[in-house]
């Protein structure tokens, strides 16, 4: 059968009727990609996967959740959403409401926002607000506008948002036969975070699973909140999708990590984007710089031991690397660019020296 989206195929497991309107691009059933060369140059026995939530149709894992948020949106009767984003939101939220045929306000950071998600707003016709503040900022306002504005709420306040992300987790028990040992994300407003713990325990509670993971959150060192135990003022990190300072899903982040025997660290940006160059030199994985942190934990982890050998381990990478064009190039030797004229023997000298 043709896959015709997540809310399709797990309709039993998501609060969806059979006469339900679906609003769906096709996302889910993303790729679960086994790491090859990155172990071996450790010498590790660990099973290190990488759930590829970049390959959904907007870029990112947003899309699980928006495809069941804009739904049940389209549902009640809502003829427009409104989301505060630092990127990825904005971009599916925009498309998903193109999709439906509704309207879409998205509230933004001024010059906060990587330059690939705001493309994809804007194409999508979404009405963009910048403010001057950050993320947690136009959250507050969000919460303010919808009480008078006749809109919809898709941030992952909404409790249909983690419905949607939910499904990532049963992906993963799915093709694997059984959960994973840990489970690693990145983490800013924790919605995601919540959503995969909420997927593992239903399929464990329903016997689909004989156990469940150990959840493993990574912070930007500048927006590093459950590290510091308190709300962070002014985020600040090159990782742009996980530059929040207040997450809306505190508690339940706190909860689960401690159901689940889990922990959280943070990175400096300098380590982020070392990962992330990593992953796309050892394995050919393009993911963007918040994604790139959930493979920094785990590898730190796992050089400490304190995931042990022989574990098995899924790393979320969030968002696809397009995303931030500007800084990946940034990272990149532009100097090592060969210039030659078009011929033969200039290429293959070019060739030649390089190998």
């Amino acid at each position: 059968m043709r896959y015709t989206g997540l809310i399709e195929r797990y309709r039993d497991r998501l609060p969806v009727g059979d006469k339900t309107r679906l609003i769906s691009l096709g996302e889910g059933n993303t790729p679960l990609i086994r790491l090859e060369n990155i172990p071996c140059e450790m010498g590790t026995q660990v099973k290190l996967y990488i759930k590829y939530e970049g390959l959904n149709p907007t870029g990112s894992f947003k899309d699980r959740g928006m495809t069941m948020a804009v739904t049940k949106a389209v549902e009640s009767g809502s003829k427009a959403i409104i989301c505060a984003s630092t990127g990825n939101t904005s971009a599916a939220a925009a498309a998903y409401a193109a999709r439906a045929g509704i309207k879409a306000f998205v509230i933004i950071p001024e010059g906060k926002i990587a330059l690939g998600k705001l493309a994809q707003a804007m194409i999508h016709g979404s009405t963009i607000i910048q403010i001057k503040g950050n993320f947690d900022d136009g959250m507050q306002l969000v919460k303010e506008v919808a009480e008078f504005a006749p809109v919809s709420i898709v941030n992952s306040i909404n409790p249909f948002r983690l419905q949607g992300q939910k499904t990532a987790a049963f992906e993963i028990i799915e093709e694997l036969g059984h959960a994973p040992d840990y489970h690693c994300l990145p983490v800013g407003n924790a919605g995601n975070i919540t959503a995969h713990w909420m997927g593992y325990t239903e399929y464990f509670d329903a016997g689909k699973a004989s156990s469940t993971p150990t959840m493993l959150g990574y912070q930007a060192e500048g927006a590093a909140p459950f590290i510091h135990g308190s709300k962070v003022e002014k985020p600040e990190t090159i990782a742009t999708a996980i530059r929040i300072g207040n997450p809306q899903s505190w508690d339940k982040a706190i909860k689960l990590s401690k159901d689940s025997n889990g922990w959280f660290d943070c990175f400096s940006d300098k380590e982020i984007l070392a990962t992330q160059k990593l992953l796309t030199e050892k394995e050919g994985i393009f993911c963007e710089p918040a994604s790139a942190i959930s493979v920094a934990g785990a590898l730190k982890d796992i050089e400490s031991g304190k995931i042990p050998d022989g574990s098995s381990v899924v790393c979320t990478l969030t968002g696809h690397g397009l995303k931030d064009p500007d800084t990946a190039i940034s990272q990149c030797d532009t100097d090592a660019m060969i210039n030659i004229n078009p011929t033969l023997e200039e290429v293959k000298k070019a060739i030649l020296e390089n190998m």
